[in-house]
């Protein structure tokens, strides 16, 4: 069988989730192939055969936008029976109405889907340098062994012949996103080395160099995946949002992944 994972991960943590799905999901004849739309020079024309593994952040407790304008280019081979797994990773806080709507986005796309997962990675916003960390550290050991199992779990439904697609937690209509904090990434000149690591990780290519050399970023595009602040290697990028603060008092307690088969 052919597995496509079809991935919208900008600081990788949903990628790893999707991977040890796979991992779980695939035998030794299968061939997994992975495709990923998280940066603008991504694949515009993809063609399911097998079974895709979708894979998303949820922002806001709703999909990524710029995932569900990327997921537009899949589509399935054979439509209504092309089976799909679904994935969304969120920071500790609430998955709220994301699986229902990438349900909904792979069926538009003619898939079927066949099992849904929610899984905690950390969030952009976790601080822990400065003593907020969320969900740090997270997808761990035990939440990766988790996703590989609920793969076995998702093959074994597939294999069991006729299977329908699975009650999902969430609402319809989705939740209606509040305002975006205005707030960008921000570059301390005297740690900034003028790598360009920052340009290459920014899913939306908003991210530039000034005529100093020093990383800057265009309001108007930012996601506010904080990408820029992972991957950066001398900690030159910063973005200050109340928010951190909220979620660290509010959402630390661990929370564990949830199946929906």
């Amino acid at each position: 069988m052919e597995i496509d994972l079809i991935t919208f991960s900008p600081t990788h943590t949903g990628a790893t989730v999707a991977r040890q799905v796979a991992a779980g999901f695939s035998t030794a004849t299968d061939h997994v192939a992975e495709h990923d739309m998280t940066l603008p020079d991504h694949e515009t024309s993809i063609t399911v055969t097998g079974t895709a593994i979708f894979v998303a952040p949820v922002y806001g407790g709703r999909v990524a936008e710029t995932a569900v304008e990327r997921f537009a280019a899949v589509h399935a081979a054979t439509p209504g029976q092309t089976p799909a797994i679904l994935l969304v990773v969120y920071g500790n806080r609430d998955y709220e109405d994301t699986l229902v709507e990438l349900r909904d986005l792979a069926v538009r796309q003619g898939f079927a889907p066949l099992s849904a997962a929610a899984f905690i990675g950390e969030h952009s916003y976790s601080r822990p340098d400065e003593g907020m960390p969320i969900a740090q550290g997270r997808p761990d050991a035990d939440d990766q062994a988790a996703a590989h199992r609920f793969g076995a779990d998702s093959r074994a439904k597939l294999d069991g012949g006729s299977w329908n697609t699975p009650a999902i937690k969430g609402n319809v209509p989705y939740k209606t996103k509040g305002p975006s904090t205005p707030a960008t990434p921000t570059t301390d000149p005297a740690l900034c080395s003028g790598c360009g690591t920052c340009i290459e990780v920014c899913p939306t290519g908003v991210v530039s160099l000034t005529a100093d050399g020093i990383a800057t970023s265009d309001a108007s595009g930012c996601i506010k995946c904080c990408a820029c602040l992972k991957f950066c290697p001398t900690s030159a990028r910063r973005f200050d949002t109340p928010y951190t603060a909220k979620l660290f008092q509010y959402f630390s307690a661990r929370r564990e992944p949830e199946y929906f088969l």
